[in-house]
């Protein structure tokens, strides 16, 4: 069964960007540890501009990778959300399924593939984040971009086998909404995921050497994920 989530109002995004701020006060360091922040989100959602507030926030921290993935369940209501795909709103019920839930909602946050929280909670993502990057993993994910390939190399103990994913995004964009719960507005995004894709296994018996073909201008992220949609356990920023 999908559910919108519609109960938390507009008028508290200014509560969360002062939130925000505890956030944002985590100095940057050479070798910290990054934290992957999902954002289930929908341009027809009433609730959600404050939790897409949110996540543009939190990109902007060295420590976290922030990606918006906006689903296509609210399209029915009036406006079709024009970054809306069913691959992505398939990914949510697979993590709701994971957790032996049935239902899937907006806005939603999943952090590091573990733990899913309303989007807007700026103080409860602020506690995972902090959880996430205080953990024992180990594994070096090294990426490199090199013309029209990526290099990725992996070493380390894996607590379970896991997929290499490969997503691009586009890093900012800004909607007019004409229609449906927003109509009249126009929203900002960030990190818009525009395409994700599973490009390998891995099991961590001998180190990771793959090479893939990769094009056009978009940023890429390579996450090394659990099979069945389990923890992300490390993840590189191509360069």
């Amino acid at each position: 069964m999908i559910r919108p989530f519609s109960n938390v109002i507009y008028a508290t995004a200014l509560c969360l960007l002062g939130a925000v701020a505890g956030l944002n006060a985590a100095p940057a360091k050479a070798e910290t540890r990054k934290v992957v922040v999902e954002l289930f989100t929908s341009q027809g959602c009433p609730s959600c501009p404050p939790a897409d507030a949110l996540l543009a926030e939190v990109s902007k921290r060295d420590d976290v990778v922030a990606l918006a993935l906006h689903v296509d369940y609210w399209d029915y209501i009036g406006w079709k959300d024009s970054f809306g795909d069913p691959r992505n709103t398939a990914r949510q019920k697979a993590y709701a399924a994971a957790r032996g839930e049935n239902m899937v909602y907006t806005p939603q946050m999943v952090v590091n593939g573990q733990h899913a929280i309303v989007g807007t909670k700026a103080m409860k993502l602020a506690d995972l984040i902090a959880k996430h990057k205080a953990d024992g993993r180990s594994i070096d994910l090294q990426t490199q971009r090199d013309g029209d390939q990526l290099h990725i190399r992996a070493q380390g103990p894996l607590t379970a086998p896991v997929q290499v994913h490969l997503v691009r995004y586009i890093p900012q964009d800004n909607v007019e909404v004409r229609k449906g719960e927003n109509a009249g507005r126009t929203l900002g995004y960030s990190n818009i995921v525009t395409d994700w894709a599973v490009v390998a296994d891995w099991d961590g018996a001998a180190p990771l050497s793959i090479s893939l073909p990769i094009q056009g201008d978009q940023p890429a992220v390579v996450l090394l994920q659990s099979i069945g949609h389990g923890p992300i356990q490390a993840v590189s920023l191509p360069r």
